[in-house]
């Protein structure tokens, strides 16, 4: 056997003295202080209440209930639960989920823990050791919950303890409206960035065509297309959005070319059936870098989709000479960048020196990889400074963002108890850093949502407020 150096020993007595168990005098403290932070949450996709995604017709009605909760968690990316059939009753749908095994091969994934986390908290049980009996009264009291949308105010508000949520409508992006009052406009740009005609858009409330015929707007030329979305900017800025949002990353790469107009004006105004790939590129490429422009202009920072997308094009270094080449637009990439939530921390760090516009955003990272958003959190706090770092929870249901918010805290508590029992922190200093992460980097970023705080007031909030 061969023997260790005695520095490597050190080492690794260093590194492993570093874990901190959960049930530990530090990390209790540090839970408790990052539980007590109203948070203001970067990105979620809450639907209003009345369409809710996962309603089905059960034998109890149309609702949601426990395979609603599953099928529309993020464990679906991984692991289908079989469909809810029309009508069917919780005893046969639990029956053909056994007979599948359906959880077998899941239950050490994060899409998964993540959900169990918000059954246990919101309904006192533990789903993996629940009878038949159990499972009856679990999706009993989930659809009676969904009765009414006070179940909503009272997970997020109270037991998520959120003050505040971003919301990107995609299922109508140009209503340009809100249905909570904690909620937080975001302006969706995919659309604006690949519309080059009107046949590409199913959905009116999508449509910049449809935006500019409502308001008797030409739309003959590149120079009329970029009219109206300088009109659309304004119209969703007065409505009360504070940020852009793109998720072009799901579609292609996020790489963007600095495209000189000519070569975009061959590609409007005709159909996709029409284009190269290579002039669809150049066209959704121009309007990026407007885009960018706009997002300066309006001083609405530029949320983008970096990562778990293409991931042949998501690595969040390909957005850098965009970046780099609008230093006045403020770029907050989302998810750490997963898998390379490395390169996200140099992606800001390096901009800190290059006119300071980049902010890492860890939502949805816990529920992907919970041991990789704990090496984020700690490789972030190494290279960057603590007031660029922000959280989301990427959810469409209430038991979703609960779960999700709760993963956030408990990751970022262990990081910050392990730099304090290292001697790396002081303990009001890691305490500073989770108000910052989980509330005052957004409210520093976007500094008028302080006039829409409302939990120091001590008041409840309801559906009728």
């Amino acid at each position: 056997m061969k023997t260790i150096p005695p520095l490597l020993v050190l080492l690794f007595a260093f590194t492993t003295s570093a874990q901190v168990e959960p049930g530990s005098p530090t990390y209790q403290r540090m839970k408790a202080c990052i539980d007590d932070i109203p948070a203001i949450d970067t990105h979620d996709h809450l639907w209003p209440f009345e369409i809710l995604p996962g309603r089905t017709d059960t034998e109890k009605g149309n609702g949601l209930n426990l395979s609603s909760i599953w099928r529309n968690s993020y464990l679906s990316w991984v692991n289908r639960t079989p469909g809810y059939r029309k009508g069917e009753g919780i005893e046969s749908w639990w029956k053909r989920v056994n007979e599948q095994d359906s959880f077998k091969n899941v239950r050490a994934t994060s899409f998964y823990r993540y959900t169990l986390v918000a059954l246990q908290d919101l309904y006192d049980v533990d789903f993996e050791s629940l009878d038949i009996d159990g499972i009856k009264k679990l999706n009993k009291r989930i659809f009676d919950n969904y009765r009414d949308q006070r179940w909503l105010y009272e997970v997020i508000t109270e037991k998520a303890n959120i003050e505040l949520m971003f919301n990107d409508p995609y299922w109508a992006r140009y209503t340009f409206k809100t249905y909570y009052p904690w909620e937080v406009m975001v302006f969706n740009m995919n659309p604006l960035i690949t519309g080059h005609h009107p046949t590409l858009f199913n959905k009116p409330h999508d449509s910049p065509f449809k935006f500019a015929a409502d308001r008797n707007m030409p739309m003959r030329s590149l120079d009329d297309y970029l009219a109206t979305v300088d009109k659309m900017f304004q119209t969703a800025k007065a409505a009360g959005a504070v940020c852009l949002k793109t998720t072009l990353a799901y579609q292609r790469t996020i790489r963007f070319e600095n495209v000189p107009r000519d070569r975009a004006e061959k590609a409007f105004g005709r159909p996709r059936g029409k284009l190269t790939p290579e002039e669809i590129k150049d066209f959704e490429d121009f309007m990026m870098w407007r885009i960018c422009e706009f997002s300066s202009n309006y001083e609405l920072p530029f949320q983008i989709h970096t990562g778990h997308a293409r991931i042949q094009g998501s690595n969040p270094m390909n957005l850098v000479d965009l970046i780099v080449a609008n230093p006045k637009t403020k770029f907050i990439l989302f998810h750490g960048g997963f898998p390379w939530v490395g390169e996200m921390g140099m992606i800001v760090m390096h901009s800190m020196r290059k006119g300071a516009n980049v902010w890492a955003d860890s939502v949805w990272l816990p529920q992907i990889s919970y041991h990789t958003a704990k090496r984020a959190f700690h490789e972030w706090l190494d290279v960057m400074p603590s007031n660029r770092i922000m959280w989301g929870a990427d959810c469409n249901h209430a038991e979703g963002i609960y779960g999700s918010t709760e993963f956030t805290r408990r990751c970022l508590a262990e990081v910050l108890s392990e730099r304090i029992e290292r001697g790396e922190l002081k303990e009001r200093f890691a305490q500073q850093i989770a108000r910052q992460i989980m509330r005052e980097n957004a409210l520093e970023l976007f500094p008028q949502l302080n006039e829409r705080l409302w939990k120091h007031t001590g008041e409840r909030m309801t559906p009728e407020k």
